[in-house]
């Protein structure tokens, strides 16, 4: 009896042990990194990428801003010899954006499907992210508008990490993505967290 007592105490600490030193992180948890350069680019031409490129210029990182890159881009920096190892996608559709650079939504759309392909052609990371809240989301577009949510779908599924403002993910949309197609994700809640998120995603 006491033996079975003992085995019963083990087998009890086992199953407890991660509960006392903390749950085994989840892949949205562990820590990710990637690589550079870094190719930044929209999704619908709202101005959320432009944080990316203020961030990615106070920390020094080796990228590219270029808001209506294509598969072509990615295909002549490889033939440079020193090819993208990165591709952030920023998700979310600015109608202003788009008249100003004469595009639709579906432009955009077929634009990064291409340019994804090659990405994954390549070996490049892919790097779906959303960073400007419920502002850039359907909640926040005029009456009928559902360019944000597209333009959501066309990235997001796709990456092999999220990068997300809390506060963008109110509904638990990102959630869904990541579990739903096993993707890490990345959550900050105010804009200046994101420097500390890119310098430890993109830190050898």
């Amino acid at each position: 009896m006491k033996s079975r007592a003992r085995l019963t105490a083990v087998i009890a600490a086992i199953i407890l042990l991660p509960l006392i030193l903390g749950a085994a992180p989840t892949p949205a948890a562990q820590q990710q990194k990637a690589g550079l350069p870094v190719l930044v680019t929209s999704c619908g031409q709202s101005p959320g990428p432009v944080r990316f490129q203020l961030f990615f210029k106070k920390l020094g990182l080796d990228h590219v801003y270029n808001l209506q890159a294509t598969a072509a881009d990615l295909a002549a920096k490889a033939k440079s010899g020193a090819p993208f190892k990165s591709l952030v996608i920023v998700t979310g559709a600015s109608l202003k954006g788009m008249g100003a650079a004469g595009v639709s939504i579906s432009d955009e759309i077929a634009r990064i499907k291409g340019l994804i392909a090659e990405a994954r052609k390549q070996n490049i990371r892919i790097i779906g992210a959303h960073i400007e809240g419920m502002a850039r989301r359907a909640q926040g577009a005029a009456e009928g508008d559902n360019s944000d949510e597209l333009s959501i779908d066309a990235v997001c599924p796709q990456a092999s990490l999220l990068i997300v403002k809390k506060e963008g993910n109110e509904d638990g949309r990102f959630t869904t993505i990541s579990k739903d197609r096993n993707i890490p994700i990345i959550s900050f809640e105010k804009n200046l967290d994101l420097e500390t998120v890119l310098k430890d995603l993109f830190s050898k």
